[in-house]
């Protein structure tokens, strides 16, 4: 699991607040990649998806990439990335 969280999910989180997919099918086809990749841990290899998240104690890429998106917004509405909110208001 430590290989996985050092080596592949960094590159599936990388800037997730920019190019989050909203389409189910590609939730689905990202997380995936850890799916599969749970499913071979030995002592979770007959156990449900979320059942192998737990027993490892991570959260699924959906949940992390939502928190990183809810983060990125606070840091927008209390001034810690300069950016034009007006841009994302209704005019």
């Amino acid at each position: 699991m430590r290989a996985f969280i050092t080596h592949v999910r960094p590159l599936l989180e990388y800037a997730s607040c920019v190019w989050s997919p909203h389409f189910v099918g590609q939730v689905i086809k990202i997380e995936a990649v850890q799916r599969r990749f749970t499913n071979h841990i030995l002592c979770c290899s007959g156990l449900q998806y979320y059942e192998r998240l737990t027993k490892t104690g991570v959260d699924s890429l959906e949940r992390r990439r939502l928190r990183f998106d809810l983060i990125y917004v606070y840091k927008i509405l209390f001034g810690m990335i300069e950016t034009d909110v007006s841009a994302f208001c209704n005019k």
